[in-house]
């Protein structure tokens, strides 16, 4: 009970009267907790899938056969001959847009067949027109069964009516006979997959071998999870990246927590020496401001998980934009809160405000009755170390060097995070020589700019060392991250930028109709070629092959083209040291591949190693004769000429087109020719310039999320500003109350207060623009190399930073307004009259 009174009187009273400053704290935790706690949400919405709803209705399937352009239909007859006691059940999947709800997820199962497995449903009628929705989509589209709704599956829109309503509340989906499915597809003979029932009791591996003997060797029979596995590996660390990047947010937070229980325990001083004096042990003094951190750590966490679900409803949509188009294709689900994210939120919050809250603790325990009055004591040992931090800055700055070359652990840049970690650790320790070496610089000058006030700002700014050093530390942790991460994206961008105009040579190109996403490889119709082959004005026709495959366990594409036309019109960029002509000249008609960069740093590979592909039935040793930079997709490609693809898979579909156009001729003019030439096929004519818009569009909407988490940091790093600055002010009342007993006008404490703020603002700017840099060489080179197998071109954003910059500066001195108005309304008076 007495323990209880003493925090009251020691902690909680003081907080009610600084009302202002502890919202402050709490806000930037909470800010930081719902960044940690939204990124998790949203990353698991957005990775939602549709394919367990599929499942609560046709049941739990066990295997799935799929093929690069579809499976063939005739096999189902094959297949259900088996001597096997398994259901085959074909399945279209593909992407609609229904009237007045926009796009719905559309499946094509066998409703005569399903109807004869689950004998209480009915066949519905009229099975070209049937469709049976999810009560989800019932409860959006807001119809009802045997109402008529419109779905556009290709080109033109269909009327189906509503037969029946299927229990699915989380999800929305339309399903359509197979038959209705392939005729408004215009996919006949055509399925996605056929998904495979085993019976209870029935050998399932040898379920598998039977179905394989009737199968062509390109096939896939796998189990449904395999694929899912294999994205959600490749999932892993995109998301990693994102939630150690929220967490940036929560060390900005640890600074403001940091500073504020220094601040409690300088201005407790006193009652800290008279309670040692009356008997209280140094460990009840530790425990009491460490409870006061925890109430910091509890009420923000609190606040923190409600502002998540709220921000996650705003990232979803971004995350879920970067996973469809890098990852795979995948509608995001219903945000959920559940116990284990609402747990993991409270113990970082709680963590992140006990961890920042020792030091200052530890100070108090140390305090004793003789040192109690003595103000000046801490800014005197600040003043003190900051050689000796300085010194401990340089080392931890060639510790993070050291560490940053290290391999990554499971396939995470762990050592890059740790370089990371300890670089912001330097630069908090160079903080307090930094500023005494600005001060001490900018002396003269401030005080020939801004008169007497310029000099005392400045003055001011080296007097409350451990004060202001902390301020420039999450001022420059903001700035950094916000530096960092804008060079690397604006490196990889113009990288980008480059490769599309090496990469997309040719004037047009043909791809099927309809959803593709990450690894989805649709054929285009049989024809297509020979048809936009004999257009006059067309040059040439590059025919590409895509389908996917697995090495090493891992999924990666295969592909196929025609180095003669790439050698003629191509500007295929190889790592340096790889002659481009001699190796595209000795693909044709050979056991030899070029590899992606991604590829080649995911699985160890170099120019002159010796692959062993899975290529339709059999397994083929080829050469790789060179790599190239590519970033299309960090699954990695492999890619052959295609006279040697079509050497092991005769009967491989054509998946896209490149399509050039004769020197002299009217691109435009052979364009729409070709889309005439094209109009009864189920293909898209893109030309270079739209698909080049597409890619940078794609690329600025994938990293939308990251500049968000900038954001936020930047808006907890001012909320930590005007608190600091506020916590100085209540700090230092003596000193201003001193000033205006000496005749100096409130407009003048304003004004010293504010230059205060600038001071700041630019010595943060200085320290974050130095060590973002630092962490954009670590981003580029550690972190994203070995995480997506890319290599950056660095070009630093010059223009972008400086605007931000003066931003943030302009921002810090916004937030000293308000402290400068509590410093400047100080009553000269009752503050001497306290001391």
């Amino acid at each position: 009970m007495r323990s209880f009174q003493f925090f009251r009187t020691l902690v909680l009273r003081p907080l009610r009267r600084d009302l202002v400053r502890a919202v402050l704290t709490v806000a930037a935790v909470a800010l930081g907790v719902g960044v940690v706690m939204a990124i998790d949400l949203a990353g698991d919405a957005a990775t939602g899938s549709f394919r367990s709803s599929l499942e609560t209705l046709v049941g739990k399937t066990d295997l799935q056969i799929t093929a690069n352009g579809g499976v063939d239909e005739h096999f189902l007859p094959a297949l259900a001959a088996l001597p096997v006691n398994a259901r085959f059940a074909p399945v279209m999947e593909t992407q609609g847009v229904m009237q007045g709800v926009g796009a719905v997820t559309v499946y094509g199962v066998d409703f005569v067949a399903q109807a004869r497995e689950q004998t209480r449903k009915a066949i519905p009628q009229d099975l070209d027109r049937a469709a049976v929705i999810s009560s989800g989509l019932v409860r959006r589209a807001g119809v009802h069964e045997g109402d008529d709704i419109s779905l556009a599956l290709s080109e033109a829109a269909r009327t189906f009516r509503v037969a029946r309503v299927a229990e699915a509340e989380d999800t929305e989906f339309v399903l359509l006979d197979i038959a209705a499915a392939q005729q408004a597809l215009d996919e006949y003979g055509k399925l996605d997959r056929i998904d495979v029932f085993v019976s209870q009791g029935e050998d399932f591996a040898r379920v598998e071998r039977e179905i394989r003997s009737v199968l062509p060797g390109s096939y896939r029979v796998e189990k449904p999870g395999t694929r899912s596995e294999e994205n959600q590996r490749m999932l892993r660390a995109f998301r990693w990246n994102l939630r150690v990047l929220s967490y940036i947010s929560l060390v900005v937070g640890a600074f403001l927590i940091y500073n504020t229980i220094s601040v409690s325990v300088v201005r407790r001083r006193p009652e800290i020496g008279v309670l040692r004096a009356l008997g209280a042990s140094r460990r009840w003094v530790f425990w009491l401001f460490l409870a006061e951190a925890l109430l910091f750590g509890l009420a923000g966490s609190l606040a923190g998980i409600m502002l998540g679900r709220l921000m996650a409803v705003a990232a979803v949509g971004l995350i879920g934009d970067t996973v469809n188009s890098l990852y795979v294709s995948s509608r995001p689900a219903a945000i959920t809160v559940g116990f284990p994210a609402v747990i993991t939120a409270m113990i970082a919050g709680t963590l992140v405000a006990l961890a920042s809250a020792l030091a200052p603790a530890r100070e108090a325990m140390g305090v004793t009755p003789v040192e109690a009055m003595a103000r000046a004591a801490r800014e005197h040992h600040a003043r003190t170390h900051a050689r000796r931090n300085l010194v401990w800055a340089v080392l931890l700055g060639a510790l993070a060097l050291a560490v940053a070359q290290a391999a990554p652990i499971d396939g995470k840049p762990i050592a890059g995070y740790a370089a990371t970690l300890l670089a912001i650790a330097a630069m908090a320790l160079a903080a307090p020589a930094l500023i005494t070496g600005l001060a001490a610089g900018t002396r003269n000058a401030a005080q020939a700019l801004f008169g007497p006030e310029g000099l005392l700002a400045v003055r001011g700014l080296a007097a409350a060392l451990a004060r202001t050093s902390v301020i420039v530390g999450a001022l420059a942790t903001a700035i950094a991250m916000m530096v960092s991460v804008g060079i690397m994206v604006g490196s990889f961008r113009e990288t980008v930028i480059v490769w599309l105009d090496t990469q997309l040579r040719a004037d047009l190109y043909v791809r099927p109709a309809g959803r593709t996403g990450a690894g989805e490889h649709p054929a285009l119709p049989t024809g297509v070629a020979a048809a936009v082959s004999s257009i006059p004005g067309v040059d040439a026709v590059e025919v590409f092959h895509a389908l996917e495959m697995d090495y090493e366990g891992q999924r990666a594409s295969l592909g196929a083209g025609d180095s003669a036309i790439v050698l003629r019109y191509g500007r295929l960029r190889f790592l340096p040291g790889e002659d481009r002509e001699t190796i595209l000249h000795s693909l044709a008609n050979r056991d030899r591949v070029i590899v992606s960069e991604p590829f080649a740093n995911k699985h160890n590979v170099h120019a002159g190693d010796i692959l062993q592909l899975p290529i339709g039935a059999q397994t083929v040793r080829v050469t790789v004769a060179g790599i190239y930079y590519d970033y299309s997709s960090e699954r990695g490609w492999v890619i052959f000429d295609r006279s040697t693809l079509l050497k092991y898979l005769p009967n491989q579909p054509v998946t896209n087109l490149a399509v050039y156009v004769r020197k002299g001729a009217d691109a435009t003019d052979v364009r729409h020719a070709v889309e005439a030439r094209l109009a009864n096929y189920r293909v898209v004519v893109a030309p270079n310039y739209a698909l080049r818009q597409n890619a940078v569009t794609v690329f600025d909407r994938t990293f939308a999320i990251t500049y968000a988490l900038e954001g936020v940091a930047i808006a907890v790093a001012m909320l930590g500003a005007a608190n600091s600055l506020l916590a100085l002010v209540l700090d230092r009342r003596r000193e201003f109350g001193l000033l205006r007993y000496l005749g100096a006008a409130p407009a003048q404490i304003r004004r010293m207060i504010v230059l205060e703020a600038g001071f700041l603002g630019v010595a943060a700017n200085l320290l974050g623009l130095a060590l973002g840099f630092a962490l954009s060489l670590v981003l580029i080179y550690v972190i994203n190399k070995q995480s997506f197998g890319w290599t950056i071109q660095f070009h630093p954003p010059l223009v972008l930073l400086a605007g931000a910059s003066a931003l943030v500066l302009l921002a810090t001195i916004l937030a000293g307004i308000f402290p400068a108005r509590a410093a400047a309304r100080l009553n000269p008076i009752e503050v001497i009259h306290e001391e």
